[in-house]
Parts: C-alpha cells; structure tokens; sequence
C-alpha cells in the first residue's frame, strides 16, 4: 500500500468531511441538530480524519477506488451503513425515537459520505 496515497487521501478527504458537518450541521441545519453545550471541534475534526482514513483505506485496500465517481459510489454506501450504526447507538439512550430525524441524519450521512468519496476516489486517481 502506498503511504503517500494513504495519507493524502486522509487529510483531505477528513479536511473535505469536516467542512461538510460544518456547513450541513453547523450552518444550514442548526436548528434540527442543535450545538450540544460541551462540543469539542478538535474531537470531531478528529472524527472526520477517521471516516476519512476508513475511506481512503478500503477505497485502496480492498475496494480498488481510483475515480471520483466510484468514491462517491462506495462513499454513499459506507456513509449510510456508518450513520445506520451511530443513529441506532445515539437513539438507544432516548425514551422516545424520532423516526423521521433519525432516517434524516442516515440520509445526510450517506450525501457526506458520497461527497467525501469523491474527493478522496478524486485525489486517488490524480495519485496514480
């Protein structure tokens, strides 16, 4: 496996996925998904690295994404199956379960986790 490649595909698809929680959930949506009073930017930039290094990893590792499109393909997929996974733990703590917020929340996860995929599956074919 290339390092360079790993790296890159890393920091600037973490950097990409940041940015997009910013604007989706910090901007454009926050009155559905309020600031939480202890929120901690450095840990979730540190998530969006890791969703960009589980990305980046698979893409090059197993799944052979080179292309933007194949990155937003496979993106889509894993940011769905990654927001079904954290919406059921997070909702489990609830009395009650907002259906429509929590089908809502998988949904934007698989629109950043397409558009987080191209960018890395981009940056992988300029890598080649």
């Amino acid at each position: 496996m290339n390092i360079k490649n790993l790296i890159l595909g890393t920091l600037l698809g973490g950097v990409a996925n940041f940015l997009l929680g910013w604007v989706f959930y910090g901007m454009l949506l926050a009155d559905v998904f309020p600031e939480g009073e202890n929120m901690n930017l450095t840990m979730i930039f540190f998530g969006c690295l890791s969703f960009g290094l589980i990305l980046t990893y698979i893409f090059i590792k197993w799944a052979g994404v080179s292309t933007w499109g194949g990155g937003a393909a496979a993106g889509a997929i894993l940011g769905t199956l990654l927001g079904l996974w954290s919406n059921f733990f997070m909702w489990s703590n609830e009395a009650a379960v907002n259906y429509g917020l929590l089908a809502f929340d998988v949904g934007l996860g698989a629109v950043m986790g397409a558009i987080t995929g191209a960018v890395i599956g981009f940056v992988l074919s300029k890598m080649k």
